[in-house]
């Protein structure tokens, strides 16, 4: 199984035509899936618009009746399919952002590196756009040399992309870890950071391919604030160990 997982917030305009486009791509390959996406205590009709879609895909929805943040939408999502797969060493979990921002035709090429036996898969972003949002380019000027500073994950030059592809059973293995307290406390780009360091530590192997972003597709603006992430970075680093990710 593969659960496609996207955590929204007042994306009605953009959260359907991504559904239809992941059935489209993965109605092309054996392998069962599932889209699972937090809610995250929306105020237009993103979950009406999502519930439009339960008939004709597999399709699971779970909702926050408040917002709690992109990091808490995460560690939902990671609680929800670990719970969910019947074989977390063949199950993965791809996370992806529901405004176009990543794009489903690069599902296949995370699944070919994963059932080459990469525990995780990275998407890296490579070079900016040139549409790519002015608080965008700031943040990804000034977060490597914040992050140089705590975090090293080997042969991962960027820990900030959204778009990843998890073996369930690393996953599994993070939250055993992790115990009560919440796998990803982190926000905004560091809640990405956050997440692999945590699960790294529990792959045989960890692959990068860099898959381009797209900034031209979605119908608002960015939610990117430089001086806000740059914070949460801060944060997230200072309370964090250099942690040195060996993989096979």
């Amino acid at each position: 199984m593969l659960y496609i997982c996207i955590p929204v917030y007042n994306e009605a305009p953009t959260i359907g035509p991504l559904i239809w486009r992941i059935r489209k791509v993965l109605s092309q390959f054996p392998r069962d899936y599932e889209v699972v996406v937090v809610d995250d205590g929306s105020s237009d009709a993103t979950l009406e618009t999502l519930e439009g879609y339960r008939e004709v895909m597999p399709l699971t929805i779970v909702k926050h009746e408040v917002r709690k943040g992109y990091g808490a939408a995460l560690d939902t999502l990671v609680r929800t399919v670990a719970g969910r797969t019947r074989y977390p060493r063949r199950d993965g979990m791809i996370v992806m952002q529901g405004d176009f921002t990543d794009q489903p035709e690069h599902i296949p090429e995370l699944m070919k590196r994963f059932e080459g036996g990469a525990d995780i898969v990275v998407a890296e972003q490579g070079p900016l756009p040139e549409n790519a949002p002015a608080s965008v380019r700031r943040l990804r000027r000034i977060a490597p040399r914040l992050l140089r500073m705590f975090v090293k994950v080997d042969g991962v030059v960027d820990p900030l992309s959204s778009l990843r592809l998890y073996r369930i059973a690393s996953l599994r293995d993070a939250l055993r870890e992790s115990g009560d307290k919440p796998l990803v406390t982190a926000d905004g780009w560091a809640a990405n950071v956050e997440m692999l360091t945590k699960v790294a530590r529990f792959a045989r192997r960890v692959e990068t391919v860099e898959l381009g972003v797209r900034y031209d597709l979605r119908p608002r603006g960015s939610r990117v604030r430089s001086w806000a992430g740059v914070m949460e970075l801060f944060r997230f680093g200072r309370t964090a160990r250099v942690i040195d990710m060996h993989t096979t």
